[in-house]
């Protein structure tokens, strides 16, 4: 009965700081099961290189209230609260703002998230309020020097902080980062960064599956520390601010070792909390960047729309810093895609970029022979064919990356006819979005229609802006044969040409038609004439009869109508009008 007399009798004591210190130090002569308090009547604190940058470096005195000696004999305690400390880790932990891939987006990056808003001040009365260079639980102190001295900061009520958190999930968050009643010490981090961390085990249990495996599975761990030198301080400590609040504190500096945290210990809020900020600051100076930590830690919504922003702005990803930090699965991941928008000639040359930061890594002389060794399986997917012959005679031919049978192939690809294989695609790249569209001009086909070096030319205009990436044309009458073929795209009134490919198409010898691509897609715009043109070599083919001068194709998904009107083409045009001829087929995108 004697113990619950003088817990009782405090509050009165309350009213005088020197009552109250002697108060406290009759309960714990009167009441022996008490534990011993540190400087705020809590348990010592065992995190203080976040609160000694503060510059007071001392606390006020256990009992007596005298202020402690300005040198710490412990070197690792701290506040009593974990809120202010972790914040400054959050913020500023030199680990997160070194780790080269993981925070490489912090280049250009937007400015760091604001950190979580600081938790609520107290209700004690002001007669608790001390002059104290240790910060309590709840109030943050500002950093800068002779700061501590002059501060008053509330100070929690002996024995009682429980009192003055009116909800759970304030108890909880008070104790974050906080020694009271904690039952397991983290050592996060490696070498002169190690931070000893507080913890419950109870908390953690409570809020991952990892942890609940760690301290209560069959092979349950009786140690009171445990070595984490995987995991970066500033993220860990995000991560139990999570587990104890719900509070999300991540920022350009620290999102992507908070995102390893989290998966590691199986938190998918906060693993959903890192994706969408990264959506968030997703552009294409960090897409590369994002890209290879999004495969790192299989996570295929947030790559996918890392190669969306690399599609639409692929010259800008591939001038960013981050891009030759990127591994070689990665380059072959965005070197496969035919939605590239880029010449061709520009992804060589940021292969050849990204070829010499690589052997630098692997400690090799960027010599053309380990350039090429590096890359790899990824050289093989250079559209050479798609670059012009001046483009491949200025860069590539005289790199020393292609072997030299390799750039005489080629140079038959562009010079001769019929063209000869070679060993690297000829596809087109397509930057457009949505699904290809065609529309074909012809109700009937039929035999027999002659070349003698003359072009087949349709005038033709649209309804509505479209991108004309090719032609389907007819192929032989006579079984499987090859032609040579130029197309162009002609703007009717300047006499333009706005796109063409000298290129070759096989064929079966069926009445189907044969697509015929252009290297880039060519723009048309509404309601201007423009002259869609083929010249073929080789014997003769099918044609189309029963033409149509106006096709409408109709999108199924959104009911949009494109329409095409078709005219003759004024002068020689082998024959080909609206009726009947050749170029049966466009090949578009909306």
């Amino acid at each position: 009965m004697r113990c619950c007399s003088v817990c009782l009798f405090q509050h009165s004591l309350r009213s005088s700081p020197s009552k109250m210190d002697a108060a406290e130090s009759a309960s714990r002569a009167a009441c022996p099961s008490l534990p011993a308090s540190g400087p705020l009547g809590n348990a010592q604190p065992s995190n203080a290189a976040h609160h000694s940058a503060a510059g007071g470096g001392g606390s006020a005195g256990a009992a007596g209230g005298a202020p402690r000696a300005a040198g710490n004999s412990n070197p690792r305690s701290g506040p009593d609260s974990g809120g202010a400390g972790a914040d400054a880790a959050v913020r500023a932990s030199p680990q997160a703002r070194n780790s080269p891939r993981q925070s490489a987006n912090r280049n250009g990056a937007a400015a760091a998230l604001a950190p979580a808003a600081a938790a609520g001040a107290t209700s004690a009365s002001a007669s608790n309020m001390t002059a104290a260079s240790a910060s309590p639980p709840d109030a943050s102190l500002p950093s800068g020097p002779a700061s501590s001295a002059s501060v008053l900061v509330y100070r929690e009520p002996v024995y009682n902080w429980q009192a003055t958190k009116s909800t759970v999930k304030e108890r909880f968050a008070f104790l974050f980062n906080n020694e009271v009643l904690s039952d397991v010490h983290f050592l996060v981090g490696k070498g002169m960064g190690v931070q000893r961390i507080p913890a419950h085990r109870f908390a953690l249990a409570v809020g991952s599956a990892v942890f609940d495996a760690m301290f209560n599975g069959g092979m349950a761990t009786t140690s009171t520390e445990i070595e984490l030198p995987d995991v970066e301080p500033a993220a860990f400590l995000a991560l139990l601010k999570f587990l104890y609040s719900d509070e999300v504190q991540i920022g350009p500096e620290t999102v992507m070792t908070t995102l390893y945290t989290a998966k590691k210990y199986a938190v998918p809020a906060l693993e959903a909390h890192c994706v969408e900020f990264l959506k968030k600051n997703l552009r294409a100076d960090n897409a590369f960047m994002l890209l290879t930590q999004a495969r790192l830690f299989d996570e295929p919504q947030l790559a996918s729309l890392c190669l969306e922003s690399i599609d639409k702005n692929t010259a800008d990803a591939l001038a960013a810093e981050g891009f030759t930090d990127i591994d070689l699965d990665t380059l072959v991941a965005v070197l496969e895609r035919d939605t590239l928008g880029v010449r061709e000639v520009c992804l060589f040359g940021a292969a050849l970029r990204w070829a010499e930061a690589e052997a630098q890594r692997q400690q090799l002389q960027p010599t053309s022979e380990n350039k090429r060794r590096v890359l790899g399986k990824a050289l093989s997917l250079i559209r050479f064919p798609l670059m012009t012959i001046e483009e491949f005679a200025a860069g590539p031919a005289q790199s020393g990356i292609l072997s030299d049978r390799e750039v005489v192939s080629l140079f038959l690809h562009f010079t001769v006819n019929p063209k000869p294989q070679v060993e690297f695609i000829d596809r087109p790249r397509c930057c457009l979005r949505g699904k290809e569209c065609s529309i074909t001009r012809f109700g009937q086909v039929e035999s027999r229609w002659g070349y003698s070096g003359t072009s087949d030319r349709i005038r033709f205009s649209v309804n509505r802006r479209i991108f004309v990436v090719g032609f389907g044309l007819y192929g032989s009458i006579h079984g499987p044969t090859d032609y040579q073929v130029n197309i162009q795209i002609i703007h009717t009134d300047s006499n333009t040409v706005l796109g063409q490919n000298d290129t070759g198409f096989s064929c079966d010898g069926s009445a189907s038609t044969f697509r015929v691509m252009f290297k880039e897609p060519v723009e048309i715009l509404p309601s201007v004439n423009y002259i869609a043109c083929a010249t073929l070599k080789g014997p003769d083919s099918h044609y189309g009869t029963k033409g149509m001068r106006k096709v409408t194709h109709e999108a199924p998904a959104t009911g949009t109508k494109t329409c095409f009107t078709f005219c003759y083409a004024a002068g020689n045009n082998n024959g080909t009008s609206v009726e009947d001829g050749q170029i049966p087929e466009v090949i578009f995108y909306t």
